[in-house]
Formats: C-alpha cells, sequence, structure tokens
C-alpha cells in the first residue's frame, strides 16, 4: 500500500517543501485526450479513511475511485490539479511529448509553487521544479496515487460523455482503448475527431 516514505525523506531535509504527486491517465487508448492528476497532501492532517484507502486507480473498482475523487475533492489537506492535451496536440506532438504537456498543466492547475514533484514511471517531464520519478509510484506514494485517481476519474468521465455523443465504439467501457468493439465500431462508423490519428491502427484506415 502506498505511504508517505517519498514524501517524508524529502521533508526531513527540507520541512517547508511542497510536494506534489504526478500521474497520466490514457497514454494507450486510440481516442480521446490524454489526462494527468496532481496532488498535493498535508501528511500531517490527511484523515485516516484516505491514508488507507488511497491506491494505484488500477486496483481500485470504478465505483472506489469514484468515491475516492469525491473524498479528495473536499478535503482540506489535499489540493488537486488536472491537465489534459487533446487529441490535435497528441497527434502534433506526439503521445510521450503531449502527457509531459498534460502533467506541465496539472501542475499548473494545483495553484501553488511546487519545489518537488513525485512522478510515477521513469521517465521525467520537465517540469519547472525538481522532479523524483518512481517506477510504479502510484503504488508506493499516497500523493502519486492520489494524483492517479484524479487523472483516472476525470479522463473516464470525459470518455463517458463522448460516448453518448459517438455511441457505437463502446467508449463508455473500453475508455477508447483499442478493444474488439472498439474495432467493430471503427469498421462501421469510421474515425471520429476523437481518434488519434497518429496512432497506426487508425492512421491505418485513414484514405
Amino acid at each position: 500500500m502506498p505511504n508517505f516514505r517519498y514524501e517524508q525523506d524529502i521533508l526531513s531535509a527540507n520541512p517547508t517543501a511542497v510536494i506534489a504527486g504526478v500521474d497520466e491517465a490514457g497514454r494507450g487508448p486510440w481516442a480521446g485526450p490524454v489526462m494527468a492528476g496532481a496532488a498535493i497532501l498535508n501528511p500531517q492532517t490527511l484523515p485516516d479513511d484516505l491514508r488507507h484507502g488511497l491506491d494505484d486507480s488500477k486496483k481500485l473498482t470504478p465505483e472506489r475511485r469514484e468515491q475516492l475523487f469525491e473524498r479528495l475533492s473536499t478535503c482540506n489537506a489535499v489540493v488537486l490539479g488536472v491537465g489534459q492535451a487533446d487529441v490535435a496536440e497528441i497527434d502534433q506532438l506526439n503521445i510521450l511529448r503531449a502527457t509531459y504537456l498534460a502533467m506541465t498543466r496539472a501542475v499548473a492547475a494545483l495553484g501553488r509553487n511546487v519545489d518537488v514533484a513525485l512522478v510515477d514511471g521513469n521517465r521525467a517531464p520537465p517540469l519547472a521544479c525538481t522532479v523524483r520519478t518512481i517506477v510504479k509510484g502510484d503504488a508506493q506514494s499516497l500523493s502519486i496515487a492520489a494524483a492517479s485517481i484524479a487523472a483516472k476519474v476525470t479522463r473516464d468521465r470525459l470518455m463517458l460523455s463522448l460516448a453518448q455523443v459517438h455511441p457505437g465504439y463502446g467508449w463508455e467501457t473500453n475508455m477508447g482503448y483499442g478493444t474488439a468493439a472498439h474495432q467493430s465500431g471503427l469498421s462501421k462508423f469510421g474515425i471520429t475527431p476523437h481518434h488519434r490519428r497518429s496512432f497506426a491502427p487508425i492512421r491505418a484506415l485513414m484514405p
């Protein structure tokens, strides 16, 4: 389970450091934006239900993620920020650089000057602060776990709304990933404005 070990290591050297966890959701799907979350948690005042309930968003049910996101959004010990890069930016920049852009926007959305960003993964985005990458960080750091939930829930909500506008692709369940239902929708209905044309499976369908 995630804890504050990484955050406390930083705070032991600099007790006034502002630390944000950062994570993304939606790098792999064929449709929709890539989303990033950023979260600042107060280790001294974070309630026990969040301290013991937060986890890697992929390990949680959609219902549990929604509950935790609502709790995070209203907790005085938490500051959340969310940013995204849309399909046009993904196609223009490539998915990695678009993910970095979403992360930069998520950190900016915090409205705080961040000293250290704990980022899930092994590649450091070019943020305007010290960056520490942590492989599987969403399962180790409470700050990153909170960020992962914010990114995942926000993106899932968006894909559910897009599924209403573009039925037939299964986005309400596959969230834009290249499932059989999504492939069937592409063969029947073609490419939508929300598909990532720079991704090989979509590019192959273009005239």
